[in-house]
């Protein structure tokens, strides 16, 4: 089995795919990685050999920033931005959108399942 960056590879994918398994290397990286390396990209992870399994993990390891390093840069990122107290920092804070989308009827993704509200329903007047 493939060990790159702490991530095991998954073995039946092709290789330019199998890459982005692994975090901050997407579609564009993984295909730079193929072609520096000059290795086939419709190769199967299987079918590498260890030598080349070596020259991928040292290649990454050297020029990208993946997996614990990558998500520790971005929360302290986060984190600077909530102890500066800036607007983004205070989106970050309350779980809403940070990039100025619409709340009014939208952002599910971010702001969570909806809470219904107590006593909300309108009841009929009395006589």
């Amino acid at each position: 089995m493939a060990r790159i960056a702490g991530i095991n590879i998954p073995q039946g994918k092709v290789v330019h795919v199998a890459l982005t398994y692994i975090h901050g290397i997407g579609k564009k990286y993984s295909n730079d990685i193929c072609t520096k390396l000059n290795i086939a990209k419709n190769k199967r992870v299987n079918s590498l050999t260890e030598d080349e399994v070596l020259k991928i993990r040292e290649f990454i390891d050297q020029n990208y920033k993946v997996e614990g390093d990558l998500r520790r840069e971005v929360s302290l990122n986060i984190k600077r931005l909530v102890d500066l107290a800036t607007y983004r920092g205070s989106r970050h804070k309350k779980k809403l959108p940070v990039r100025g989308q619409r709340t009014h009827c939208n952002a599910r993704t971010r702001k969570g399942k909806a809470i219904a509200i107590a006593g909300k329903k309108l009841t009929p007047l009395k006589k």
